[in-house]
């Protein structure tokens, strides 16, 4: 080795030697968290009181808490088991739609024998034939999907007695209210419905109750 060399080797080992501590420090390594006892729980995961061998039964009651305070969608299922869940407005749809159709029917099945214009009686039979088609359809479309069908109600008896010299005009003004009322329900359905296969039912089902709304008024007194 030369003496350069070797100049060079001592004064680095000198320089090595008396640099100032802060060039090869490094920070202390924080201390180790003690050792975790699995006998002793964090308190903040539990109340301050130990859970004993019964604290289980505060996990349904969270539950049964929760279940009580949302509200979700109805789950029909319950009642046709195995069926689909259906939104609250689909199943007030079904529900209107079907008693509506059903009080119509009556309607139109008492008047019948009461009416003495012809087209009215007519009509009034294309109305039972009609509603009750729907109303099928309907009732079983409800059922595929497990949804509740408003169950039947006790027709109301026929007016006894002569019908008054009115009563084909009253009789007709109450057709076309409630004719009304239903495309408007008809309507909403078809456009803002949930269910595909519900909203595919309300605009096949629209056209025919327009159609008894425009003979009706044709015939209005």
């Amino acid at each position: 080795m030369s003496r350069r060399t070797l100049a060079f080797s001592i004064g680095l080992s000198i320089i090595i030697m008396t640099a100032p501590a802060w060039a090869v420090s490094v920070p202390a390594p924080e201390p180790s968290p003690p050792p975790h006892d699995p006998s002793v729980a964090p308190s903040a995961l539990f109340p301050a009181d130990n859970l004993t061998a019964g604290s289980a039964s505060l996990v349904p009651l969270m539950v049964a808490e929760m279940e009580a305070s949302h509200v979700s969608y109805v789950d029909a299922t319950a009642n046709g088991g195995g069926g689909e869940v259906a939104s609250p407005d689909d199943l007030a749809f079904v529900r209107q739609a079907t008693e509506s159709s059903r009080k119509e029917v009556n309607a139109a099945r008492n008047a019948v024998p009461q009416l003495k214009e012809p087209e009215l009686k007519k009509i009034a039979e294309m109305l039972v034939t009609d509603h009750t088609g729907a109303n099928m359809k309907l009732a079983k479309l409800a059922e595929s999907k497990g949804w509740p069908v408003p169950a039947p109600q006790p027709a109301a008896a026929p007016p006894s007695g002569a019908a008054s010299g009115d009563f084909d005009t009253a009789w007709t003004a109450e057709m076309i209210a409630g004719h009304e009322r239903s495309i408007a329900l008809y309507r909403a359905q078809a456009q803002n419905g949930e269910d595909k296969d519900l909203r595919n039912y309300a605009r096949e089902t629209l056209p025919t109750i327009e159609r008894h709304l425009a003979e009706l008024r044709r015939l209005q007194k």
